[in-house]
């Protein structure tokens, strides 16, 4: 069946979702299709902290998407459950930093960013059990949880006409002229007017695949992550936790996540019992209270890492209809909104409202 469409997203992780929300919002007509089932990678398996793992030692490109979406957040989740009935469960629930060697570096970027902060919250850390080093309170900062907010996205975005086409791999492209101009799956023959790459962890691998000549090659590569999940009652926690490289992080229903592993382990997507061990421990150490319930799930998710954790954001050099919005590591929930905006400002030529050169692919 030939099928001419006007933007087709590959890809139905946040990122691709959120695309797709900003350009049928202002007025076009979007296809999204899916290798799998939509939402069911990267996006689903993390954390959903709306904070990096310590911005402060990360690049500026990635504080300006941090900032820019966690204004758009509370309004997003009212919007999403008012039109859905579906929560996605943002809660500002709050980080405590349990170790912050680098102190004077985080102040700075809390008051440069405008990020509450208390210092020495010895309350919070009564009940805990770690080597404190500079303790810092975030009282702020939110969370989501990933699978119910990508439910109510897909929900809310076919109330709005977006098509969703779910278990649809791509066969073959065809390229004329400097444009994409068939794409094939099984049993679909698109030709779309926009292509958006949205494919996270794989994006590099179909790039490569349709483009083997091409002038660049995003270097963005699966990285392993690894949770627990505990089955713990309301209130055991209250609040997310950062200490050293792994957090807890609390559910409205008490549930208790535990994260996360970073592997270089290519596109196996296992859990593995030395992870499971090293996670529990962890979290059974850090809150002891944990020791008293049982684990009730473990899994791993391939999150699309880049060599300095920017995403690649805006067209491809080469291909005349083709963008890309991904590669944003751990961060996708976080950065989410403001990477969907800024490539529907570049498709729409919109004054971007944050500069896109950080995030272009030949950058």
């Amino acid at each position: 069946m030939n099928q001419d469409i006007d933007i087709l997203i590959i890809g139905g992780g946040i990122s691709g979702l959120l695309t797709a929300r900003e350009l049928q919002m202002a007025g076009r007509q979007v296809t999204l299709i899916d290798k799998s089932d939509l939402g069911r990678e990267a996006s689903w398996a993390g954390g959903g902290i709306l904070l990096p793992i310590y911005p402060w030692r990360q690049a500026e490109a990635i504080s300006d998407l941090v900032i820019a979406s966690l204004k758009s957040y509370p309004t997003l989740s009212r919007e999403l459950h008012d039109a859905t009935g579906i929560d996605p469960e943002w809660r500002p629930c709050g980080m405590l930093i349990c170790k912050n060697p680098d102190f004077a570096s985080a102040i700075r970027w809390c008051q440069n960013r405008n990020i509450t902060y208390q210092t020495n919250p010895t309350a919070l850390l009564e009940n805990l059990n770690t080597d404190v080093d500079q303790p810092l309170w975030l009282p702020d900062i939110a969370q989501a949880r990933n699978p119910r907010l990508l439910k109510s996205l897909k929900a809310f975005l076919l109330r709005l006409g977006v098509r969703f086409i779910e278990q649809a791999e791509i066969s073959a492209v065809e390229i004329n002229h400097g444009r994409l101009t068939n794409i094939k799956t099984t049993q679909h023959h698109f030709k779309p007017a926009q292509v958006i790459v949205c494919a996270g962890a794989w994006t590099s691998h179909l790039l490569n695949i349709w483009l083997p000549q091409a002038s660049v090659q995003l270097p963005i590569e699966p990285v392993r992550g690894q949770m627990l999940l505990f089955d713990a009652k309301p209130d055991t926690l209250t609040h997310m936790i950062l200490d050293g490289d792994r957090y807890l992080i609390p559910r409205r229903d008490g549930k208790i996540l535990a994260g996360s592993t970073v592997e270089q382990a290519g596109f196996e997507k296992v859990t593995t019992h030395e992870a499971r061990k090293n996670l529990f421990n962890f979290a059974i150490n850090l809150l002891p209270d944990l020791k008293n319930y049982p684990v009730c799930e473990h899994w791993a998710g391939l999150r699309p890492g880049t060599p300095d954790g920017i995403p690649y954001i805006g067209f491809h050099p080469d291909i005349d209809n083709l963008s890309v919005n991904a590669g944003h590591f751990r961060n996708g929930l976080v950065m989410g909104p403001a990477s969907a905006r800024l490539l529907a400002d570049l498709i729409l030529q919109r004054p971007p409202a944050i500069n896109p050169t950080s995030y272009a692919l030949n950058r």
